[in-house]
């Protein structure tokens, strides 16, 4: 949940960045908050430089936290594969430039298995196709809304939404 994704202490910020050293801080260090959990898997070497997150059911539930999905980006996290997604945080992934995709379940469990026995596996997003490609060449298809595909292609936020409207804004403002 978005508590384990950025624990509390960590929300005094409104910057965006700066919290990718404490993604998931309460499973990826020791007690001392300095040295790395050994048993954590994304600290695994193998996934050091990961971009796409493959995680499980309603991933991203709890408090609405904008963090949580700020903190993923720092760290690099750019897609998330899971089966569901809380409400809020699926919007705020969008809101934040990031692609949140709801497989189901059996594909997710798929992609695990062949994740963990395959080293070096990787998985290749194209978004305008909106496909997920394996390394086996095989590919996922995913459904995503059109509207919030063509925000994410543009690399429009809610700000430059507002902005496309410019005109009639300064119209309205004249007015």
């Amino acid at each position: 949940d978005t508590d384990q994704i950025i624990p509390k202490q960590f929300l005094k910020r409104i910057e965006r960045t700066g919290y990718g050293d404490v993604l998931f801080y309460d499973w990826r260090y020791t007690d001392d908050g300095e040295k790395l959990n050994a048993d954590f898997e994304m600290n695994a070497p193998r996934y050091q430089g990961a971009s796409i997150l493959l995680t499980r059911d309603n991933f991203g539930c709890g408090s609405s936290r904008e963090h949580a999905p700020w903190a993923l980006n720092d760290y690099g996290i750019r897609a998330i594969l899971a089966p569901s997604f809380a409400d809020i945080f699926y919007n705020n992934c969008f809101n934040n430039g990031m692609l949140p995709i709801a497989l189901p379940t059996a594909e997710i469990d798929l992609l695990f298995g062949e994740l963990r026995k395959t080293p070096g596996y990787s998985l290749t997003i194209d978004l305008a196709a909106q496909t997920i490609a394996k390394p086996d060449g095989q590919t996922v298809e995913f459904s995503i809304d059109g509207f919030l595909k063509e925000r994410l292609l543009n690399g429009w936020d809610q700000i430059g939404l507002t902005l496309h409207h410019e005109d009639k804004i300064s119209a309205f403002e004249n007015k």
